[in-house]
């Protein structure tokens, strides 16, 4: 159920926010309350896949002979000689 809360906050923060939710197609309101879930979240230092993230896993299928550390220490190698 929601409830009724107020604030009060400085007023450019007030246009920031509202800037930032319309750009993000998201209400003050809602913005307010997925900053205030996530701080006091009991999860607060587990990292939370996002549903965008969930949606591309396996989108990208590498050979299984690839070597990925061994491919990456090789580039950071050349890219520093």
């Amino acid at each position: 159920m929601d409830r009724k809360l107020t604030l009060s906050l400085d007023q450019s923060v007030i246009e920031r926010a509202k800037k930032y939710a319309k750009a993000n197609n998201i209400s003050v309101s809602k913005l307010i309350e997925s900053y205030l879930k996530s701080l006091t979240s009991t999860k607060r230092n587990s990292t939370e896949i996002t549903p965008l993230v969930k949606s591309l896993s396996g989108v990208i299928s590498l050979d299984k002979k690839v070597d990925i550390k061994k491919d990456y220490t090789d580039y950071l190698t050349s890219k520093y000689k």
